[in-house]
């Protein structure tokens, strides 16, 4: 198990300096002077004499080889520091320190409204007996990832705020103004978790221990939400840390839409102003993100199936 745990971690931190290093390349090594992009970023270079491009050069360690720059902001890296916003003068850290918050409000309530939405229709709609019910609930997660997610954003706020009145249709204010953006967040990946989730249940329950199991006179509700869910929860668990890192990345989208501050709106303004620092520190604080989500799926498959761990140990 330790050797198992020690693999993941080493795993997870060669993710983030992949992420680091990538990001550094695309961001500084491609053809431009990033110098001028940032300079850019809120008006025109023309307004920027070369002594001041020379002067914030030499403030962003810009005016080093690459390999040192590279160096020096993986040092800062690892303690947190990626450096000041060319646009607001703040430190990066802080920036997205300020803004989690209200993007973890979100994305964590839109990852459990998602597990409950993906899961329920998973499981009724394969215990159900009624044809024409499990083919209305199959058929509902295909609907649902293919809705874009601005759309669906744009007509519950028509509906559900400006024709009903029930919630505010924007801003940050009150556990009011957070369920239409989770509503919307949740739907597509809850879609994905009841498709995956759906499709193993279905190939679960035709194994030979299912009939085994009804024979020897087990219920069928026993057979199928006891034994065959836990067996048929790898491929959704496996999926669940993959759809943590696009609930981040829809968090931009739902952010705009919803006119919500968070993680999502510093990176929609980041990128339109090419703030390259505080898109780096995006990128990997999006990475930190991906690894812990995967790394804490890795832990939880010894639990569900302890063979998973066994069959490691047997290959090495």
């Amino acid at each position: 198990m330790r050797r198992y745990l020690a693999g993941r971690l080493l795993q997870a931190v060669f993710v983030l300096w992949a992420a680091f290093t990538l990001s550094f390349a695309v961001l500084y090594l491609l053809p431009g002077d990033p110098v001028s992009i940032m300079a850019g970023g809120a008006g025109d270079t023309n307004d920027v004499s070369p002594e001041q491009l020379a002067e914030l050069r030499r403030t962003y360690g810009l005016d080093k080889p690459v390999l040192e720059q590279y160096g020096t902001q993986l040092r800062h890296a690892l303690r947190g520091d990626f450096g000041i916003s060319v646009q607001s003068g703040d430190k990066v850290g802080h920036m997205i320190g300020t803004a989690l918050p209200a993007t973890l409000q979100l994305t964590s309530g839109a990852l459990v409204l998602a597990l409950v939405l993906g899961a329920g229709t998973a499981l009724l709609a394969t215990y159900t007996r009624w044809r024409w019910l499990r083919q209305l609930l199959l058929s509902l997660p295909a609907l649902g990832v293919s809705a874009p997610t601005f759309l669906v954003g744009l007509v519950l706020v028509q509906i559900v705020s400006f024709r009903w009145g029930l919630v505010p249709a924007f801003g940050n204010e009150g556990f009011g103004s957070l369920v239409l953006p989770v509503i919307t967040l949740s739907l597509p990946t809850g879609a994905v978790l009841a498709q995956v989730f759906a499709k193993s249940l279905r190939t679960t329950l035709a194994e030979p221990y299912v009939e085994t199991a009804l024979a020897k006179g087990a219920s069928r509700a026993r057979v199928h939400f006891r034994h065959a869910t836990r067996n048929a929860a790898i491929p959704p668990l496996t999926v669940v840390g993959v759809l943590v890192g696009n609930l981040l990345a829809g968090s931009v989208v739902v952010e705009t839409v919803f006119s919500r501050t968070g993680v999502g709106r510093i990176t929609a303004t980041a990128v339109s102003a090419q703030d390259i620092p505080v898109v780096q520190g995006l990128v990997v604080f999006g990475a930190l993100v991906f690894v812990l989500a995967n790394l804490a799926v890795d832990l939880l498959y010894p639990l569900i199936d302890p063979r998973i761990t066994t069959s490691a140990a047997v290959a090495r």
